[in-house]
């Protein structure tokens, strides 16, 4: 069996839905300051470093949303039988 889902909707709309929060003005204020650290040439400047935090927590919620997303599809598999 097969099963297509198409949504149409916008991101604004998709990160509403999801319940995720926006993060535009964090994004520009984050790129605002690599963009000053870069041109000041901070020493030990690493940007893997600054970056790493947010990154984490990225790969964990992405993490949890396949993990619902699978616990949706074997409920539904299991109510099939």
């Amino acid at each position: 069996m097969k099963v297509n889902i198409e949504v149409d909707m916008t991101p604004e709309e998709f990160r509403k839905a999801m319940g995720l929060p926006d993060v535009q003005k964090f994004q520009e204020e984050l790129m605002t300051r690599i963009r000053q650290q870069m041109e000041e040439g901070v020493d030990g400047y690493d940007p893997l470093s600054l970056m790493k935090p947010f990154i984490s927590q990225s790969f964990d919620s992405v993490d949890t949303y396949q993990k619902l997303m699978m616990q949706m599809l074997n409920s539904y598999t299991q109510q099939q039988k």
